[in-house]
């Protein structure tokens, strides 16, 4: 199993939970020709939703959410980890996360068939330490 572990920045976006919220910051962020990496989102309330996205040019992606004025949008520390698309590979990397004592806040991902690796942010309790341990 290969393993590449990189702290970044995702951005967490709270907004109103509406039909079409997603398609609207997606519009967005694709109109400035900024790629989405992979994403999160989900309902906190009947009022109330969070995306959490990691983008190739988050910067750009945040000036932009908050030159519209699109809700509360701040930045998060996260380790992205590629891992090999294949079976028992998410489980190696959380076994030598659980094995350090390491404990998983939120976790969330991509993959695409056919040799392309799969890419795991996650938030842990200590994502230096983390990150040290999956390099090893």
């Amino acid at each position: 199993m290969s393993e590449q572990a990189v702290l970044k920045k995702e951005l967490i976006v709270s907004i109103a939970n509406k039909v079409g919220v997603l398609a609207d910051i997606s519009k967005i962020i694709a109109h400035e020709g900024i790629n989405i990496l992979a994403i999160n989102g989900y309902a906190l309330t009947k009022d109330k939703a969070i995306i959490r996205f990691v983008s190739e040019d988050n910067s750009g992606a945040l000036k932009i959410l908050k030159r519209i004025g699109y809700g509360s949008v701040k930045q998060g520390e996260v380790l992205v980890v590629e891992l090999d698309n294949s079976p028992g590979a998410l489980r190696e990397m959380a076994g030598k996360l659980a094995n350090s004592r390491i404990d998983i806040k939120f976790i969330y991902g991509t993959a695409c068939k056919d040799g392309c690796p799969a890419s795991i942010v996650l938030s842990t309790s200590n994502n230096k330490k983390a990150k040290l341990v999956l390099s090893k």
